[in-house]
């Protein structure tokens, strides 16, 4: 009999964590709905976002490549996060599916202005500092003489010394 109770109480509780996934990924596709009118607004070219829930451990609904919404730990809060090389950035918390649009919104709509002005932006010339021509021949002539004058001495210092 206990082997049976144990095995009941088995299966009651390889069914909780399901449960509450499922339950986590029915809240996210409700998040999912509420965001359709936003990401149809989206022009087609705009190729930065790629919504969709990804079911694990823990089951996201992603925005972009680094942005997702995961529920929080009670499974009630949806948290809206962003990956950062310096760790993750919590951008919104809330019970409320309407502020975490909001939030997904600001995000998006930031987003796609940051793209505009990297697609607007000209490379800045170099920037070329003209530096007054100096002819060499001058360069050259004071060589010339100085190298002329260094002969003539040591010439001048091996005569002497032969003396």
């Amino acid at each position: 009999m206990s082997d049976a109770q144990n095995t009941g109480s088995n299966a009651v509780s390889d069914t909780r964590p399901t449960r509450l996934r499922d339950a986590e990924v029915a809240r996210l596709e409700i998040l999912t709905e509420a965001l359709d009118p936003l990401f149809a607004q989206i022009p087609e070219q705009v190729d930065l976002f790629d919504r969709g829930i990804s079911e694990g451990d823990t089951p996201r609904l992603w925005i972009d490549v680094v942005a997702h919404v995961l529920m929080g730990r009670d499974k009630r809060i949806y948290r809206f996060v962003q990956d950062t090389r310096f760790g993750r950035i919590v951008i919104a918390e809330s019970h409320d599916v309407a502020a975490i649009v909001d939030a997904v919104t600001d995000y998006v709509a930031r987003r796609m202005v940051e793209r505009e002005h990297a697609l607007v932006a000209t490379p800045a010339k170099p920037l070329v500092i003209d530096k007054p021509r100096r002819s060499g021949f001058w360069i050259f002539a004071l060589g010339f003489v100085v190298g002329a004058v260094a002969l003539f001495a040591l010439a001048l210092f091996a005569a002497l010394r032969n003396i």
